[in-house]
């Protein structure tokens, strides 16, 4: 039988990211787009949920999150150290605090209210964590974010390798926008009307800005 949760919270404290250990046997996965998504989040509101961590610097809660630091270059993280739980209370934390979060449902009509209410005050919807679909679904805007729309009246695309291959990319959120500029080394700005990858000073080709989204 394990006690009762009697023992006292650490204070909150800046703790360097570098210091920061993962769990090595974290069930729980996290993919580049969610860490983005995280980072985004970061960005826009700030670091308000801390890392939670044992006395060794161990990560209990918030991998996640230091991954989106680390993505973001954030020297330290706001931590709170645990160091009333046992070490079997520790492990067992770190899946209640991933599972037990996952039990919970949504109100679809008070949440498609809340995001149209969000969409009216020009909050950027992605950073809520709902993707392009469900957002859609949800605020009943399913035309107006159709991503076949943009091809119509564009040439049929053939597969010839002795010409230049242009693609649309859609990012629902800026961190994820920030992450391809990284992955292509390129910027990327509001003005950006394409990009060669790998990066070339290629002159554009002639009909190139009427075949790429601004």
């Amino acid at each position: 039988m394990s006690k009762s949760g009697s023992g006292s919270v650490g204070k909150l404290e800046q703790v360097p990211t570098s210091d920061l250990i993962p769990y090595a046997r974290n069930a729980r996965t996290h993919s580049d787009a969610q860490v983005a998504q995280i980072a985004g989040s970061i960005q826009e509101f700030g670091f308000c949920n801390p890392v939670l961590i044992d006395k060794a610097n161990g990560i209990i809660a918030g991998h996640g999150r230091v991954r989106a630091a680390d993505l973001l270059k954030l020297a330290t993280v706001p931590c709170i150290r645990l160091d009333h739980l046992t070490d079997a209370q520790k492990r067992a934390y770190i899946l209640a605090d991933n599972r037990i979060a996952l039990n919970s449902g949504w109100d679809e009509a008070m949440l498609a209210n809340e995001l149209q209410d969000l969409h009216a005050d020009e909050i950027d919807l992605g950073l809520t964590g709902f993707d392009a679909d469900e957002l859609g679904k949800l605020l009943g805007l399913e035309e107006e974010v159709n991503k076949d729309d943009a091809y119509d009246g564009m040439p049929a695309f053939t597969n010839d390798a002795t010409k230049d291959i242009c693609l649309i990319v859609y990012f629902a959120t800026t961190a994820q926008k920030e992450q391809f500029s990284k992955q292509v080394q390129q910027p990327v700005t509001a003005e950006t009307k394409f990009v060669w990858f790998p990066a070339s000073d290629k002159p554009k080709r002639q009909g190139v800005d009427e075949l790429v989204a601004e």
